[in-house]
């Protein structure tokens, strides 16, 4: 709810404060006094577009502040938390202007944007008159009237949207991940048969490497082993010291001792001599291998190492690798069966998306129907009874809403073709049109100030009546403000507001003043009796605001 409104030279306002209460709000004066200028203000601090140049003539700048109550749960809280604003049960917005045109916006007084301020100005106050392309006559929210007029819960139509958005996602995400793994399983499946076939071990590479040596090794040296083995055994050094071992023996008794010492030297070297043969005849059972066994080390060394080559790794890593593509190679076997699984999801979702939007398809038709009858009994005390209206829910595209189309139509003359409001009804027809309408849709709707700018144009008598009438029943669960020319609307206000023009010395000021209960007697005697008010004209104000 509008609290106060704050205005500082702006336009032909000088200062002006204006205190606002609940109900309805009513502004009257005469015609060019300057009652657009106050919404023209208050549309300024919301963040409307405007017109640029709003600062009064002569002043170096213009501000405009305005105090809103915010109820728990007002959709402003959301907007503010998002902005990481604290929301409290009261908000001030206030914007500043230069006459160069450089504007500058507060939310309780912290610097913000003019986007942000639109945002909060479209949850805080609806304005509603023949220009309303941001209202009811604005067809992309006619679905969420409906839904609001019907009482409509779309959650479960989100959740089953959600659902279905994900599961969508989900078999595109798995289709693809298994179209790329089908463009490589030829190779998957050729690349570890290979690896299969060759299982290469970890470490094998630095094995077959050190055999490959040692047999090359063995293949080069050999001969001269068997030779030093020769040269050493019976036939030559071993053969050799045993004869000289003999012969020392022989000679040894008649020397008395003397070939003592060499005979032990002798014994101990031909058991050292003994001890090398052995090594060396050990040696020569290792070096021992088979021409073949050669060719298939090296022929297994080499395919590792031109498998590893291949697949740009090192050897010990190929048993790591086979292990990697046999992994995909299962994956895609099994993305076959999970993309199977995903389509049956997805059909699934998309079956409980339909049943909730048939569901939300129908409660909406049910309530065009009720909001068509609605409409019918309420067109016809304004002076529209041969009027049709009607709401249109058509397939629309599928969306977290639903899949239905909404539109508000009228006919204003039997057997016409129907249209869009504003296409169809002239201006007062329109306004009219846009009161019965909220009169049905505010119920329900969300707690914002409503702005009539004159939807009483061009009606008189009972009509203007039963204007003021529509209004003061939507008074009653929101805050009105409504500029009229019509005596039986002002009549209904809760509140009344002058709006007056005065001129001194060459500048001309708008003031907006309160009225006391006498001098709204007044000012409705001369909306009805005009410049001269008579005792009649003041016992017919009267009358009309004792209702």
């Amino acid at each position: 709810m509008l609290r106060h409104l704050d205005i500082r030279d702006m336009l032909l306002i000088e200062r002006q404060e204006l205190e606002f209460g609940p109900g309805l709000n009513v502004l009257t004066g005469e015609t060019g006094a300057g009652k657009s200028i106050l919404l023209d203000a208050l549309g300024f601090v919301l963040g409307w577009r405007g017109r640029a140049d709003v600062v009064r003539q002569g002043a170096a700048q213009g501000e405009v502040t305005a105090v809103f109550a915010l109820p728990p749960g007002h959709p402003a809280h959301g907007i503010l938390a998002e902005a990481g604003l604290a929301a409290e049960d009261e908000l001030v917005l206030r914007r500043t202007a230069t006459p160069e045109g450089r504007k500058t916006a507060y939310v309780n007084d912290r610097r913000s944007s003019a986007e942000m301020l639109r945002a909060l100005g479209e949850s805080l106050v609806e304005l509603h008159g023949q220009h309303d392309d941001r209202g009811l006559l604005n067809p992309r929210g006619h679905r969420a009237l409906l839904d609001a007029f019907a009482g409509l819960d779309t959650a479960p139509v989100r959740a089953a949207w959600a659902a279905r958005r994900d599961a969508v996602a989900g078999l595109a995400a798995a289709a693809e991940a298994l179209a790329s793994a089908k463009a490589e399983e030829e190779f998957l499946r050729h690349a570890v048969a290979e690896l299969d076939r060759l299982a290469p071990q970890p470490g094998e590479d630095a094995e077959l490497d050190t055999r490959r040596r040692g047999m090359q090794a063995a293949a080069r040296f050999r001969e001269d082993v068997v030779r030093a083995l020769n040269a050493l055994g019976s036939q030559g050094a071993e053969g050799a010291m045993i004869d000289a071992s003999r012969w020392l023996e022989d000679a040894a008794e008649g020397v008395e001792g003397a070939l003592e010492d060499p005979l032990a030297a002798l014994g101990r070297a031909l058991i050292e001599l003994g001890e090398a043969t052995s090594g060396i005849e050990a040696a020569l059972r290792a070096m021992d291998f088979a021409p073949e066994e050669l060719e298939a080390a090296e022929e297994r060394l080499f395919a590792i190492r031109a498998l590893a080559r291949k697949h740009d790794t090192l050897p010990d890593d190929l048993a790591v690798l086979a292990d990697d593509l046999r992994g995909r190679l299962e994956r895609l076997e099994a993305g076959e069966g999970e993309v199977a699984r995903l389509g049956e999801a997805l059909a699934a979702a998309e079956s409980g998306y339909e049943r909730a939007a048939d569901a939300a398809t129908k409660a909406r038709k049910a309530a065009a129907l009720r909001l068509d009858a609605a409409m019918a009994q309420e067109l016809a005390p304004l002076k529209l009874e041969r009027a049709r209206f009607e709401t249109l829910v058509e397939p629309g595209e599928p969306g977290p809403d639903g899949r239905d189309a909404v539109q508000f139509v009228v006919a204003t003359n039997p057997g016409a073709p129907a249209g869009p409001i504003d296409r169809i009804a002239s201006g007062g027809e329109l306004s009219r049109f846009l009161l019965a309408l909220k009169v049905c849709l505010a119920h329900g709707s969300e707690p914002v100030t409503m702005i009539f700018d004159e939807i009483d144009r061009g009606v008189g008598g009972a009509t203007a009546d039963a204007v003021g009438r529509r209004l003061a029943r939507i008074a009653e669960d929101a805050q009105v403000l409504v500029v009229t020319h019509a005596p039986q609307v002002a009549a209904r206000g809760a509140d009344h507001f002058l709006v007056a023009k005065s001129a001194s010395d060459e500048t001309t000021r708008t003031v907006v003043t309160p009225l006391a209960e006498a001098e709204r007697v007044d000012e409705i005697a001369r909306m009805l009796a005009g410049e001269t008010v008579t005792a009649e004209a003041r016992a017919a104000a009267e009358a009309l605001l004792r209702g």
